[in-house]
């Protein structure tokens, strides 16, 4: 379980660009469970950008890592936020 804050951009539900600020709930090396204050769509594709890495996230998140290209694959409207699981496109190595 590891808290990371990242900019969440793509389509939303409704099929509008956006971009959100989300934090990690949970991160591995081929995904991530985020809460998010926007409704996305399952299967649809976003980027997933870490604004400054803590020291904590070194070792998954890098300084200078590029944008995460990611699908998401499931989605739970919780309170006032959303929990989504996606699946990174590309492993983080």
């Amino acid at each position: 379980h590891l808290q990371v804050p990242l900019f969440v951009r793509g389509k939303d539900a409704q099929k509008e660009q956006f971009m959100e600020l989300a934090k990690t709930l949970d991160i591995s090396a081929q995904g991530a469970f985020i809460a998010c204050p926007r409704a996305l769509t399952i299967n649809e594709f976003v980027t997933l950008t870490i604004p400054s890495p803590s020291i904590t996230s070194s070792a998954l998140v890098p300084a200078g890592m590029p944008p995460i290209q990611a699908r998401v694959k499931r989605q739970q409207h919780v309170g006032d936020v959303y929990l989504i699981g996606v699946e990174f496109l590309k492993p983080l190595g």
